[in-house]
């Protein structure tokens, strides 16, 4: 390579380090402006309500008016860790067994198969999801075996798990499909079949893989908007009119990011308290979905098996 030539290479190395470096920075500064925004809006709404009583008060009714107007998110966050917890009963067992089977059983000829499928649930709109629980799951599955209202949190929790499925299969597949061979293999000479080898050997050595998943897959359940502002319904959770506490699945349940689609598609006034207490609960699901960020990358570090 002559001179000139190892110039202008060296320049366009040079060049491409800078603009992915602005990329990263792009990000990092987008990241921060969303923080931010939050962080100054959200002040706004704790200069009138006591934080202490955002986050204990047991009844939420911002856009009631005078005395009746209360601002206590528990029943918020009642209403989206019960439809998080029914998603994960759905996604995290039935997502397991599914990986297991693509890793150590499924042939070439079955993976060809499922794994589209999989694709395909992992790409459909969530609005889809929305209606299918609302059209089908409510009327068709649920309504014949009990008594439920229309919109409800059993629905909207079943449409959740059935979404965040493909991510709990993919994840915990590709963590499994890791694990060295030799493990398999010394697992065989030793007697075991192929069950005992998928369950005492492949799990355990992809525990970290496969827990990082789960964490993900609820941390994207509590986040999950427009399924719930479809199905599960507009009043919060104990606050409807045949609802028997926080716990009641069968009627309307109101989770965070419902409240937050349901108040941005009104005609609420900007600068009012009730306009405020959107950027209050979008600090606080923030917060929840960081944590559970951070704890899946602690998971994933404390329990990583690194092998030769």
């Amino acid at each position: 390579m002559n001179l000139t030539g190892k110039k202008k290479r060296q320049a366009s190395e040079v060049a491409i380090k800078y603009a992915l470096l602005a990329c990263a920075c792009l990000t990092l500064l987008t990241t921060l402006g969303i923080i931010l925004i939050l962080l100054i809006e959200a002040l706004q709404f704790f200069r009138e309500i006591p934080v202490w009583d955002f986050l204990f008060g047991t009844t939420w009714t911002p856009l009631f008016s005078g005395s009746q107007q209360e601002f206590g998110v528990v029943p918020l966050i009642m209403g989206t860790l019960v439809t998080s917890a029914i998603a994960a009963v759905i996604a995290l067992p039935l997502g397991l067994m599914a990986a297991i089977y693509l890793s150590e059983y499924a042939g070439s000829r079955a993976k060809s198969i499922l794994k589209p499928i999989l694709e395909i649930l992992a790409g459909v709109p969530t609005i889809v999801y929305g209606f299918f629980a609302l059209t089908f799951i409510t009327p068709v599955l649920l309504k014949p075996i009990m008594n439920i209202g229309t919109f409800n949190g059993l629905s909207a929790g079943i449409a959740i798990g059935i979404m965040t499925l493909p991510l709990v299969v993919s994840l915990s597949e590709d963590a499994m499909s890791s694990v060295p061979r030799s493990l398999r293999e010394a697992a065989y000479a030793l007697g075991a079949t192929r069950f005992e080898t998928s369950v005492r050997v492949i799990v355990p050595a992809a525990i970290s893989g496969i827990i990082a998943s789960f964490i993900l897959a609820i941390s994207r359940a509590i986040g999950e908007t427009m399924i719930v502002a479809i199905a599960a319904g507009q009043a919060p959770a104990g606050q409807s009119g045949a609802s028997t506490g926080w716990w009641d699945i069968t009627q309307s349940m109101q989770t965070m990011t419902g409240f937050i689609a349901y108040v941005f598609s009104s005609d609420i006034a900007r600068g009012t308290t009730e306009f405020y207490s959107l950027f209050g609960v979008g600090l606080l699901l923030f917060v929840m979905t960081l944590v559970m960020n951070i704890a899946s990358q602690w998971v994933t570090k404390r329990f990583r098996e690194v092998y030769e």
